[in-house]
């Protein structure tokens, strides 16, 4: 298991998770659409890659949100591929591409939480449960 160092990312880290951001974002956009899914929105909202440059999550956002559990089975099953098509791209940056893992973002739900909760639509101190813990990744 590797461990993602609590000290800031460096220059190099951001720069190659930027460039895996990027390149990541049109390859899956890409494969919803030759997979014929319309109506889903998948964006790339964070890659995070270690300080050795192994491994690389990436936070991916789905709209609709209740497809993303599908959306994310289906990314981990064509990883290989994916990684592949993010390598050839890469080619000329990387010596050598980070593994993916990828990770649903769930920040944006964790927003929208807060601010119905700001509001009054529902209050986290009569009900606890509402605002759920974030995960840590």
């Amino acid at each position: 298991m590797f461990y993602f160092c609590s000290m800031e990312e460096t220059n190099r880290q951001k720069k190659i998770g930027g460039v895996i951001q990027r390149d990541l974002a049109e390859i899956l956009q890409a494969h919803l659409r030759d997979a014929g899914k319309t109506g889903i929105l998948i964006s790339v909202s964070k890659v995070k890659v270690t300080t050795d440059l192994s491994q690389a999550k990436a936070y991916i956002s789905i709209f609709p949100a209740k497809n993303s559990g599908d959306i994310l089975k289906e990314l981990n099953e064509v990883k290989p591929k994916i990684k592949h098509e993010v390598a050839l791209r890469t080619k000329n940056q990387l010596r050598r591409m980070p593994n993916l893992e990828f990770f649903i973002d769930d920040s944006l739900d964790y927003i929208e939480n807060i601010e119905k909760s700001i509001k009054g639509e529902d209050n986290p101190i009569e009900q606890p449960d509402l605002l759920s813990r974030r995960k840590k990744s």
